[in-house]
């Protein structure tokens, strides 16, 4: 009788560890994470709102276990320092572009070159491609989430419009990096003025026009202080962005919402050049509406445009065969960029995206575009 008592009683026994090991579910909390976003333009630019959206749909996607805390318009981080600051941890995901940092980014330089690019659209891919393909050393201490480029080259002026080369003697402009060496070639004299400082200087007459593009013309307002715009795709050298995060900021999301984070970080990158594009079209409608003219270069003027930029292709060649990269391997970045111009063009016009600035085959009158 003793000895089935014994029994009955290292069942319950067994029954008891039983129920607590697998009848109790023993809950921890989720881990979270916070996140800080920088960047340098204006809380109302198109590009500023893009990357606040981003940031909401972030903790949208991770049930508020990824918060952002957001700074635009440099609150935390100046364009120059946003680079070193997502490196060194003083944010977490930052949005510049490289001529904040001359010299420091070479070999992505080349992307920048006036190399006839047909849209931002294609410019992005492009850039894209190239540091896909290549892997710059110079982005080494980030990781790189995405790349854009600024839309096609135009010049903005606040008293004389341009139509010749010699329209552009005498005359001071913004254009920091290669862009200040394509406006020395085109003979004007460059100004490596901040971007959020262009407004006060073309006002005040400090500047007489800025290098940029049709987008800027809304997006920091430019389009209330030129009269103005000159198309000048056929030499675009636009300005390569980046949007980074800090290596250990990543490795330390949590490991199920990784797969979320990178999603939308892609689908983030194409509509980042999308609304770059369409924010031309935004910035052209802005500044006719305060009295702006556009003008576009004949073919056979921007002929001449394009042979007074080739020394800054060479130049550029020269500069890097100095820093220690062979000739070949210079070129050969070049040559795959123009075959990526070459490919997305085309990917354009079948996908029927239209563009304001660049061949006639992608402007909205020549386009049908498929709704």
């Amino acid at each position: 009788m003793t000895a089935i008592k014994g029994q009955r009683g290292l069942v319950y026994c067994c029954i008891l560890i039983f129920w607590f090991v697998f009848g109790l579910k023993v809950t921890y909390p989720k881990e979270e994470v916070r996140l800080k976003v920088a960047h340098y333009m204006p809380p109302t630019a198109p590009q500023s709102m893009l990357i606040e959206d981003f940031c909401k749909e972030l903790e949208k996607r991770t049930g508020g276990r990824i918060k952002v805390d957001y700074y635009p318009a440099g609150s935390l981080l100046k364009a120059p320092a946003i680079f070193e600051g997502v490196a060194t941890g003083l944010a977490d995901i930052g949005y510049s572009h490289i001529y904040y940092t001359p010299g420091k980014m070479p070999v992505t330089e080349v992307v920048g070159l006036p190399l006839g690019y047909t849209s931002v659209w294609v410019s992005s891919h492009v850039l894209n491609d190239f540091y896909n393909r290549f892997r710059p050393k110079e982005f080494d201490a980030v990781k790189v989430l995405f790349m854009n480029t600024s839309s096609p080259s135009a010049i903005l002026t606040t008293k004389k419009q341009i139509k010749r080369l010699e329209d552009l003697k005498g005359l001071t402009l913004r254009a920091p990096g290669i862009a200040g060496e394509v406006v020395k070639a085109l003979g004007a004299t460059p100004a490596p003025t901040p971007m959020p400082e262009v407004y006060d200087a073309l006002s005040k007459g400090v500047l007489d026009g800025d290098v940029s593009n049709f987008e800027t013309l809304r997006s920091f307002r430019l389009g209330e202080v030129v009269k103005y715009v000159t198309s000048i795709w056929q030499v675009t050298h636009p300005y390569p962005f980046y949007f980074i995060m800090n290596k250990a900021s990543y490795e330390r999301l949590p490991k199920d919402l990784k797969p979320v984070f990178d999603q939308l970080v892609g689908e983030y990158n194409e509509l980042f050049m999308l609304r770059w594009n369409s924010n031309e079209f935004a910035g052209m409608k802005f500044a006719r509406e305060r009295g702006v003219q556009f003008y576009w270069l004949p073919d056979t003027e921007a002929k001449r445009w394009v042979e007074a930029v080739q020394p800054v292709i060479e130049s550029y060649v020269k500069r890097m065969v100095e820093k220690g990269y062979k000739e070949s391997e210079v070129r050969g970045w070049i040559d795959f960029i123009k075959q990526r111009i070459d490919y997305w063009t085309k990917q354009q016009i079948e996908l029927h995206i239209p563009s304001p600035a660049g061949p006639e085959a992608i402007l909205p009158e020549n386009l049908v575009v498929v709704k």
